[in-house]
């Protein structure tokens, strides 16, 4: 699993490989998606700050299945192709998504 940081926070986890979760946060739609993205009021991306990926942590994989353990009660249409097998789980609260701003 890969966690990615931004400005040496942790934000997100991937079961992805590295090479696939380095595509994914580096895209140009995953980072305008962060652009929009709101924690506790802020931004969570300035759309400057380094974003680097790394292994991730114990912790980090806890919380990765923690969270899909929740999804899985929950049917939910994300927008993104589950064909894929790639889950994305945020390790910060994310404030209300507008769906609008975010599929942009």
């Amino acid at each position: 699993m890969i966690t990615l940081e931004i400005a040496g926070k942790a934000v997100a986890v991937t079961n992805a490989d590295e090479g696939q979760a380095r595509e994914l946060f580096l895209s140009e739609s995953f980072k305008d998606d962060l652009k929009s993205f709101k924690s506790e009021g802020r931004s969570l991306w300035d759309g400057s700050a380094a974003l680097t990926t790394r292994p991730a942590s114990e912790n980090e994989i806890d919380a990765f299945y923690e969270a899909l353990d929740e999804e899985d009660e929950v049917e939910d249409d994300d927008g993104y192709d589950d064909d894929l097998d790639i889950d994305v789980v945020f390790l910060v609260s994310i404030d209300e998504i507008d769906d609008a701003a975010a599929s942009g």
